[in-house]
């Protein structure tokens, strides 16, 4: 019999960057997330599962191999990088924030260490953007052999077709794309 999936929820670049207008990286349709990520996040917390912001932070003034491809950005301490309001981490003891310098939640950071510490083997994926951070992490969370779900109303782009693309490659070949109360079924 296969054990019962201890589950945790990364919530992926929830930053002013993303979210406030008249940020770098802000776009209208981010909004729309903003009620998904709530509940989902409020869920866990009632669940007491493991709540895992994962946020892009660069050190500050150094040289950055991500900024020959963007401008400068989400430098730790710097505004765009703070949690939006609202998405603040708890002050709980299974609530961690996570800092990446890459794409993936997973590359370069002990995100998969603290998981298999934890039992967890699935991981509900959610934020921002589809095509890019949520892809990124969804593949490296499947090559580590975590059962992976993406809850579709969690996740857009500005790039809506690449969007859907992501999503359906996530679906064909690295996990499954469910609706918000299928995701939270699973908290």
């Amino acid at each position: 019999m296969t054990p019962t999936p201890t589950t945790a929820l990364l919530l992926v670049d929830v930053i002013n960057s993303f979210y406030e207008p008249g940020q770098p990286n802000y776009y209208p349709e981010v909004a729309a997330t903003l009620p998904a990520l709530a509940s989902l996040r409020d869920t866990a917390r009632a669940r007491d599962a493991l709540v895992v912001h994962a946020v892009e932070r660069h050190y500050r003034g150094l040289a950055d191999f991500e900024f020959d491809k963007l401008p400068r950005h989400h430098e730790a301490g710097a505004h765009d990088a703070d949690f939006f309001p609202g998405f603040e981490p708890e002050a709980r003891v299974r609530e961690i924030v996570v800092p990446k310098r890459r794409y993936s939640a997973f590359y370069a950071t002990d995100l998969d260490l603290v998981l298999r510490e934890q039992g967890i083997t699935r991981v509900i994926v959610a934020g921002v953007k589809t095509n890019v951070c949520i892809r990124a992490t969804v593949q490296d969370a499947f090559a580590g052999g975590f059962e992976v779900v993406v809850p579709r109303e969690a996740t857009n782009s500005n790039r809506p077709h690449l969007a859907e693309a992501s999503l359906e490659d996530i679906e064909r070949y690295f996990g499954s794309v469910v609706t918000l109360h299928e995701a939270e079924a699973l908290l």
